[in-house]
């Protein structure tokens, strides 16, 4: 029989987590994880099978979190009007709060896109999972607020717009919270459209 973890398991990954976000996948080493974690390299290994996957549990940790409870605005009771300028202005706001020396800037996922994602296709397969679940909630949204004409491609802009904004909030939170003030620009100025 294996021994059991003498860590907290959600600590670990959290931990991980917020590594990986800083970080990215490739420049976060074995050696990084044992010391923010405060966890030796076999008891990982022997926890979650490899680096990877400790890095797939923090994206998990990190989709049930962060982006679901974000999304949940333009899903739930909030759906339409209120919740589209809810999600931007949430976003505009964690970019805000966030400071410039925490590992927590940006998009895990987004930060994934432009590094892991590129030439690993499970990795891949995440990232466009999640950009295929924005973009479905945000066409909810705007269908539930009644906004006129073509709903994918709206959507498709706002996703395209908040998910730039999420990059850019790693390096110049301003031009971040410019992207997303336009993104709130274009919500207000399609529902005008339709009264």
């Amino acid at each position: 029989m294996g021994r059991l973890p003498t860590f907290e398991t959600t600590a670990v990954v959290t931990a991980a987590r917020d590594l990986f976000w800083d970080r990215g996948y490739e420049a976060t080493s074995i050696a990084d994880l044992e010391t923010v974690t405060g966890v030796n390299r076999s008891s990982l290994y022997h926890a979650f099978g490899s680096k990877r996957g400790l890095f797939d549990a923090a994206v998990q940790d990190y989709l049930d979190t962060v982006i679901r409870p974000r999304l949940s605005v333009l899903l739930g009771p909030t759906a339409g009007t209120a919740g589209l300028l809810a999600y931007v202005d949430g976003l505009r706001s964690a970019v805000a709060a966030v400071p410039d020396d925490s590992p927590r800037r940006g998009c895990l996922l987004v930060n994934c896109a432009a590094g892991l994602a590129g030439h690993d296709a499970a990795a891949r397969l995440v990232v466009d999972g999640y950009r295929t679940e924005l973009i479905a909630a945000l066409r909810h949204s705007l269908e539930v607020a009644g906004a006129p004409g073509d709903l994918d491609e709206k959507a498709i802009v706002l996703s395209s717009l908040t998910i730039s904004a999420m990059l850019l909030a790693r390096i110049d939170r301003r031009e971040a919270d410019a992207v997303l003030g336009a993104a709130r620009r274009h919500v207000t100025s399609w529902l005008a459209d339709d009264r």
